[in-house]
């Protein structure tokens, strides 16, 4: 079931809400503006008209993988929509839970908990994409040239990402990680990870079997990142 809003402050809140409220697995809640949107570690998040701000309730069963990895499904899912509008597009995953075009990010991916209750929460630039980020974006119309309205997206979206819940729950998380390794950078691309005060630079190597990232470091070693922020390089 999708919810449609013209505006709210944040998707990820109303799906939280609705889980409290007993609400089942399997609602979507978009809006057409965010007032409070927001991405990893509180950032705020730029959410114009024309883009998609959509949050997903997922209900944890007992045999679930840990919620962390519901990034990788959001991801994989992701991936597999937006390649359906911009085939020709050089669209990758990036570690823990962006989706770039090229260098430049396109999407990305909050994960918020509340007791066996996970919204979700996925903002894709379709229409426009912001300025004043710490790395370069682009969205899905200046890829293509194409405008693809936020609701006819979500209708994509939505039942890719229900088919790999499904097949995370039915084949376990070695299949989900491969398919999300398929769909990122390459091995061998360089990249920069800060943890807390810490930079670490490296080189992907490949996703650990909890879903951590494995940097090649220079010396030759590899480094296992829990936690952090990641850029290429």
């Amino acid at each position: 079931m999708i919810r449609s809003l013209p505006v709210t402050a944040s998707t990820n809140d109303d799906v939280l809400a609705a889980a409290a409220a007993g609400e089942l697995e399997g609602l979507w809640v978009r809006a057409d503006r965010q007032t409070a949107g927001r991405g990893r570690q509180g950032r705020t998040w730029a959410s114009p008209a024309g883009n998609l701000h959509a949050s997903a309730l997922v209900r944890l069963r007992p045999a679930d993988p840990p919620a962390p990895t519901l990034g990788f499904v959001a991801g994989v899912a992701l991936h597999e929509a937006l390649q359906g509008y911009a085939p020709a597009a050089a669209l990758r995953l990036k570690w823990p839970n962006d989706l770039f075009a090229g260098r430049a990010k396109l999407a990305g991916i909050l994960l918020e908990r509340a007791g066996d209750a996970v919204a979700v929460g996925i903002g894709a630039n379709l229409a426009r994409h912001p300025e004043s980020l710490d790395q370069p974006a682009t969205d899905l119309c200046a890829l293509t040239g194409a405008v693809v309205a936020p609701a006819a997206f979500l209708d994509r979206l939505a039942p890719a990402f229900a088919r790999w819940l499904a097949a995370c729950r039915g084949e376990g998380l070695p299949a989900l990680l491969a398919a999300w390794e398929a769909r990122a950078f390459p091995a061998g691309t360089p990249l920069r990870a800060r943890e807390g005060e810490a930079v670490v630079h490296g080189a992907f190597e490949r996703l650990a079997p909890d879903g951590a990232l494995l940097l090649r470091l220079p010396g030759g070693g590899l480094r296992a990142i829990h936690a952090g922020d990641v850029f290429p390089v």
